[in-house]
């Protein structure tokens, strides 16, 4: 199925607020300000907001009740957060590091980004990432070279001046998911909502982006091949993707229908969810 220029989500999207569902708000909610430098943005019975400037980039859900998913269910597998410089991006990685409640993952240079790798205290993976210049980026026939190659996470951080960087603004660059299958996921993220696949590995993984950015969104089966639909569990809650016109939103929500896929379309925002439950909201910026 090849999509024309209309059915294509627009160029100028962007990754918004990931909203993840919490056992323990005091934990998690310091845990995102201690280790990861984001600031309180507001706090109330529903929930709490946090991000860094203007931009939410955390939205903590209290859920008691909820269990922590299994090892290989669908569901998040990272939020990843962009920082404009390396050096935003180590200062930001020495502080979770240094916090006791932190799990250091690992760390990797990717061809088009250099990034570091954690886990929330609840289980949840986080990405730091810097981007390398989009013109170093490599292109064949419109699958963008990456790779995955070992970053020396002390070199990195002794490399750079960190000191007052902590603050820096930063946002959500990506959003990385397990599912169950990587062809489901090429016809859904592809095929159904308009994303380009911009590189896939075999039946392990595939990454989509609009506009020309190496990933917006990936999924892998690395996990949790073979998962079916999500329970409701700790965890990923909502991925918000925003786009820049009513016009855009209501495009897709045409497409959603073509394909029979249930959604809730307001006008400004449509909430949907993939085949594994993983819920998407797609709004105007």
């Amino acid at each position: 199925m090849t999509l024309i220029k209309e059915d294509k989500l627009s160029a100028e999207l962007q990754m918004n607020a990931v909203q993840l569902k919490v056992g323990n708000m005091k934990v998690m909610s310091e845990y995102y300000q201690k280790a990861l430098g984001l600031e309180l943005q507001d706090e109330n019975a529903g929930g709490t907001r946090l991000g860094r400037g203007a931009r939410t980039l955390v939205n903590l859900t209290p859920s008691p009740g909820l269990q922590q998913p299994a090892r290989g269910e669908a569901g998040l597998f990272h939020t990843a957060l962009l920082f404009d410089t390396k050096a935003d991006l180590a200062a930001t990685v020495l502080s979770a590091a240094q916090f006791d409640q932190s799990r250091f993952v690992g760390s990797s240079d990717h061809l088009v980004s250099e990034a570091f790798y954690f886990t929330d205290p609840e289980g949840n993976g986080i990405e730091l990432y810097w981007d390398r210049p989009r013109e170093s980026w490599s292109w064949t026939n419109g699958e963008v070279a990456m790779d995955t190659t070992y970053l020396d996470p002390n070199v990195f951080l002794n490399e750079q001046a960190i000191a007052g960087q902590r603050s820096a603004e930063a946002e959500i660059g990506h959003v990385h998911l397990q599912v169950g299958d990587v062809d489901t996921a090429r016809s859904f993220y592809v095929n159904t909502l308009g994303f380009d696949e911009t590189t896939a590995l075999g039946d392990q993984a595939l990454f989509v982006s609009a506009g020309g950015y190496h990933h917006h969104m990936a999924m892998n089966v690395w996990n949790s091949r073979g998962a079916g639909p999500r329970k409701d569990t700790l965890g990923l809650g909502e991925v918000l993707i925003n786009v820049p016109t009513a016009d855009e939103v209501g495009k897709l929500a045409q497409r959603l229908d073509f394909a029979k896929v249930a959604n809730h379309h307001t006008g400004a925002e449509l909430r949907f969810m993939d085949p594994w439950n993983n819920q998407l909201r797609v709004a105007v910026s």
